[in-house]
C-alpha cells in the first residue's frame, strides 16, 4: 500500500476508469453552465478543477469523493441537460434515419391519397349520372313505347312542344352516356386498366366516336333513337358501374387496412423528428433504444384504428380514422387511452346487475 499522503487520504496507484469518466462528464457539465450564464457553486466548481489537478499527478480518496459529489450536484442543477447529451450533441450530429423513412411514406401516402380522392369523387359522378340516366331512359320507354327494330322514314304524329321535349331528353340522355363513359375511362386508369373497354374499335376515330355518342341531326324516328341510346347506355353503364365496384374493393382495402398503418408510421416519423429537433436546440438529445418499438406500436395502433369508423369526438365532431392513425403514431398514450376506454365500456356493460337481498331484501 502506497503511504499516505500528508492529508491523510489513500492515494490510488491504479485509479478506477471511471474516476476519468466522472471528471470529463463533470468538466464538461461546468463548461455548459459557464457559457449559459448559470451559477455554479464555487465549492463546486473548486472540487472539478481540484481533481483535474490530481489526474495529472495521483488520485486521492477525497479528491475523488469530492469529484463525484461534484459531479452529483452539478447534473441536478443542469438537468436535463446531461453529460452525454453534451457529448452527443457537441460532436457533428446527423439527422436520424427517420427522415428517410418519411420520404418513403410520403412518397407511398401523398400519390395514393391523392388517387384515393380522385377516385372517389369521379365514382360518385358516375354513380350519381348513372341513377339520373336510369330515370331518363324508364321515361323516353314510357313516352315513346318499344323501340323498332329499324328507323321509320317519316316520324310519328306528334305536336311541336311534345317533339321538342323528347329531343331535349334525347340530348339529355345522350349526354349521360358520354359522362359515364368518360369517367369511366378515366377511372379505368387509376385501376391500371381494369375491366375490358366496350368500344376499343372506335377509340382514337373521332367520326366512329360522333356516330356512337351522338344524335343524328336528321333524326325523325324518336322511338328507335330511345332505343339505339338504351342499348349504348347499357354498355356504359355496365363498364361503369363495373370499375365503381372495383375501386370500392380496391382502394377500400388499402384505405382500410395499410394507409391507417402508414399514417401511424408517418405520425412516429414526425414526432421523432420534432422530438430530435426540440432536444438538439436544448442540447438534452440522446440516442434511444426505445425509438425501434415505437414504430411497432404504432404500427399495430393503426392497424386497429382502421377497423373502426369514423370517431365520435362529442357535440357532433367526428375524425376520420387516418387522422386517428396520425395521431396514434404521433402519440402512443392516444392509442391506449382509447384501448383503456373501449375495456371500460366493455367492463360496464359486462357487469352484473345488484340482486335483491335473498331474505326479502328490506331493512330489519
Amino acid at each position: 500500500m502506497v503511504p499516505p499522503n500528508p492529508a491523510g487520504s489513500e492515494t490510488y496507484t491504479d485509479p478506477p476508469a471511471y474516476f476519468g469518466e466522472a471528471l470529463e462528464n463533470a468538466e464538461r457539465l461546468l463548461q455548459y453552465g459557464s457559457e449559459m450564464g448559470i451559477l455554479v457553486d464555487d465549492e463546486v466548481r473548486n472540487h472539478i478543477l481540484e481533481a483535474r489537478t490530481a489526474s495529472n499527478t495521483q488520485w486521492d480518496e477525497e479528491t475523488a469523493a469530492n469529484l463525484l459529489a461534484a459531479l452529483g450536484k452539478l447534473a441536478a442543477q443542469l438537468k436535463p441537460v446531461t453529460a452525454e447529451s453534451l457529448k452527443v450533441c457537441g460532436n457533428r450530429l446527423k439527422i436520424p434515419k427517420y427522415w428517410v423513412v418519411t420520404i418513403c411514406l410520403a412518397a407511398f401516402i401523398v400519390p395514393f391519397s391523392v388517387a384515393s380522392f380522385v377516385t372517389s369523387a369521379v365514382s360518385g359522378i358516375i354513380t350519381r349520372d348513372i341513377a339520373a340516366a336510369n330515370d331518363l331512359a324508364t321515361k323516353l320507354r314510357g313516352q315513346l313505347g318499344p323501340a323498332p327494330l329499324k328507323p321509320s322514314e317519316a316520324a310519328p304524329a306528334m305536336d311541336k312542344i311534345a317533339d321538342a321535349a323528347v329531343i331535349d331528353e334525347l340530348q339529355q340522355f345522350g349526354g349521360y352516356i358520354r359522362e359515364i363513359d368518360s369517367e369511366a375511362r378515366q377511372l379505368r386508369v387509376f385501376l391500371f386498366g381494369m375491366e375490358t373497354d366496350p368500344f376499343p374499335d372506335i377509340r382514337g376515330h373521332p367520326d366512329k366516336i360522333h356516330d356512337m355518342f351522338e344524335l343524328n341531326p336528321g333524326l325523325t324516328d324518336f322511338a328507335w333513337a330511345a332505343g339505339e341510346r338504351t342499348r349504348v347506355y347499357q354498355d356504359v353503364r355496365y363498364f361503369g358501374q363495373s370499375l365503381v365496384d372495383d375501386m370500392a374493393v380496391f382502394y377500400g382495402a388499402i384505405t382500410t387496412c395499410f394507409l391507417p398503418v402508414l399514417y401511424a408510421l408517418l405520425g412516429t416519423c414526425a414526432y421523432l423528428l420534432r422530438t430530435f429537433e426540440l432536444q438538439t436546440s436544448a442540447r438534452t438529445y440522446t440516442p434511444s433504444v426505445a425509438d425501434a418499438p415505437r414504430f411497432v406500436i404504432a404500427g399495430i395502433g393503426g392497424a386497429v384504428v382502421g377497423l373502426f369508423n369514423n370517431f365520435a369526438m362529442g357535440q357532433g365532431i367526428s375524425i376520420p380514422p387516418l387522422a386517428i392513425a396520425f395521431l396514434v403514431g404521433y402519440s402512443v398514450d392516444v392509442f391506449f387511452a382509447f384501448l383503456e376506454s373501449l375495456t371500460l365500456k366493455f367492463a360496464k356493460r359486462g357487469a352484473p346487475t345488484s340482486a335483491p337481498d335473498a331474505a326479502g331484501g328490506g331493512k330489519a
